[in-house]
């Protein structure tokens, strides 16, 4: 690719929220960095980007956010009225300092603050939308943006239609060149029996978590499990699950490996795993089609516009995962579902392979390119 990049080019991302918004940006800050471009995040105070980008050695401003909610909640009104108006006056005075050449936002409520003072001081503005249904807080951005680069083609009519890219959804670096026997060997697993790795996203799930802990025994019969929980202290099934385990038969214990976060972690959790089984956000669907692994996808039901549901069926429609709608969800029906999948190795690494069809391998670097041409004068 032609090295398009201005001397002393400097970006700044804005996103947050969730896993997808935060994983793609840094798939994109990681290659921004590898080009010598400087790289700020605007983020929240207290989201996943919190914690991640620093981790990741990006320098990292917190501002005040809210939430974009489409239904009745008192928080509306501090949210709309006081804290994202704080936000936009605190990122103006940001990019009056960091002096950016673009802004990338990669969606959720924390990157329309930063827009909106992009847009005030005519900082050129790039969007990404890493779902099949485009988020609020993108159609909102995207009518600033000079460009939305798409994981998937546009289906409705959400963005101008001159203005979008198809580049992908790029996967972060470090989850890249993860080895099987390291993960064995790092995570205590017996090389013999398949692994399946249980996620909620970043929160964990409850309905999730309830069902693989009601199976455990049985499940722990065919295979071993990671299982990401979260640490929701409403829910309290972090506790719970460590209860369940406790209760295990003692040839049982050391096949279930329970974790609240996966952190650095990852690489070596997705190269010992034979089947996903999880909530269909943005982040895992990407991550399990990037790394060619199967899925047992349960969506999470009432996301705006069921994106999760949209965004497995797009993965099954290619072969690559089984939905598994929550309302079909228990226990029982959980373990026949693993055991089936489970038995069939030859299934399994089709899947695999038809899911890895769905990945574009140099997403990040097209979305650099757009990112490069929007800044240039």
């Amino acid at each position: 690719m032609q090295d398009l990049t201005p001397d002393h080019m400097r970006v700044v991302i804005a996103g947050g929220g969730t896993g997808g918004h935060t994983s793609a940006g840094l798939a994109v800050a990681a290659a921004l960095r590898r080009r010598g471009i400087e790289c700020h995040w605007i983020g929240s105070r207290a989201g996943i980007e919190a914690h991640r980008v620093p981790e990741a050695g990006f320098p990292y401003h917190a501002i005040p956010t809210g939430k974009l909610r489409r239904y009745w909640d008192w928080q509306n009104f501090p949210d709309l009225l006081v804290r994202a108006p704080a936000g936009v006056v605190q990122c103006r005075r940001l990019l009056g300092r960091v002096k950016p050449d673009a802004v990338f936002a990669t969606g959720g409520f924390v990157a329309l603050p930063t827009v909106l003072a992009a847009r005030s001081r005519k900082i050129p503005i790039v969007v990404h939308e890493q779902t099949s249904v485009p988020g609020l807080a993108n159609r909102v951005a995207g009518r600033m943006a000079l460009k939305i680069a798409l994981t998937f083609p546009q289906m409705g009519t959400e963005f101008p239609p001159d203005r979008v890219v198809v580049t992908g959804n790029p996967l972060r670096p470090e989850l890249v060149g993860g080895s099987r026997e390291a993960g064995l060997s790092r995570l205590g697993l017996d090389p013999s029996l398949p692994v399946i790795y249980v996620t909620g996203g970043a929160q964990g799930s409850h309905v999730i978590n309830r069902a693989v802990g009601e199976t455990l025994a049985p499940l722990l019969e065919i295979c071993q499990v990671i299982h990401q929980s979260g640490d929701n202290r409403e829910t309290g099934d972090r506790r719970w699950l460590e209860e369940r385990a406790r209760e295990l038969p003692p040839r049982f214990r050391s096949r279930y490996h329970l974790h609240p976060y996966v952190g650095a972690e990852l690489r070596e959790v997705y190269a010992v795993t034979s089947l996903v089984v999880g909530r269909a956000g943005a982040g895992t669907v990407n991550e399990c089609c990037h790394l060619g692994l199967p899925a047992l996808f349960i969506p999470l039901p009432g996301t705006r516009g069921d994106e999760q549901t949209a965004n497995a069926r797009l993965v099954q429609a290619a072969g690559g995962a089984v939905l598994f709608p929550q309302v079909a969800l228990t226990p029982q029906s959980l373990l026949e579902s693993v055991r089936g999948l489970l038995a069939d190795p030859t299934r399994l690494k089709a899947m695999g392979e038809r899911a890895r069809s769905l990945a574009v391998p140099d997403a990040a670097d097209r979305i650099v390119a757009l990112i490069v041409e929007a800044a240039s004068p």
